[in-house]
């Protein structure tokens, strides 16, 4: 395996002065292409942080976040759009899916973002190998949980992303659902995507192939 993405003595600070909060101190980790990571840790303890600044959502650090070598955090916000919309997919506990779109509408966002339809996924595809393609014309608040779970990873997905991260993908669904959307991410990770999942779920954490543990901003 390569490493895909790394992270060197990455540190977070939010406020300044005397009420100043450290959310990560001092990290490094890698990555490697194809690999499922689980990443655990107490309430407040820095995961969600980490995963944000992973996913190029908050670029206000010191150290370095490295994309296949390249240091991001440096490039311009073109360019973090960019490689935020085609080379990274995400999945969030509460799903995020705008209410006034269809599912087939939602999964297609970040292909009408990029208007690069070269290298995306087949929709019909895509949507039978979820079992969601009878849903397209129903709106989120028609949709069961776990169905909208799984429009919402159809859309990480589209444009066909190296990376997927998924900020407690199952915390708001009943454990039928959540079984079936991580059988749904074992698939994706069995076809080469490399998935990172904050969880508080140890059985979760458990299907992932290593699990990292951040306990006050650092790795334990």
């Amino acid at each position: 395996m390569c490493t895909i993405l790394r992270t060197e003595n990455l540190s977070k600070t939010y406020g300044e002065g005397e009420n100043s909060i450290k959310a990560l101190d001092d990290i490094s980790i890698s990555f490697q292409k194809g690999e499922m990571v689980g990443i655990i840790g107490a309430s407040g303890s820095g995961k969600s942080t980490l995963l944000n600044i992973l996913g190029l959502l908050d670029t206000s650090i010191s150290g370095k976040v490295l994309y296949n070598d390249k240091d991001v955090i440096k490039c311009t916000d073109h360019e973090l759009a960019r490689i935020r919309n085609s080379k990274i997919g995400f999945v969030f506990q509460f799903f995020k899916l705008i209410p006034e779109l269809s599912a087939k509408e939602n999964i297609l966002l970040p292909v009408m973002i990029s208007g690069n339809k070269a290298s995306k996924i087949d929709l019909k595809h895509l949507t039978d190998s979820l079992g969601i393609s009878n849903r397209l014309s129903h709106y989120p608040s028609q949709l069961s949980g776990g169905q909208q779970q799984r429009v919402a990873i159809a859309r990480a997905i589209i444009n066909n992303p190296e990376v997927i991260l998924c900020d407690e993908p199952t915390g708001a669904l009943d454990s039928a659902s959540a079984s079936d959307i991580m059988n749904v991410l074992h698939e994706l990770n069995a076809k080469g995507k490399t998935i990172i999942i904050v969880t508080h779920d140890l059985s979760i954490a458990e299907q992932c192939s290593r699990v990292i543990e951040i306990i006050d901003g650092k790795v334990k």
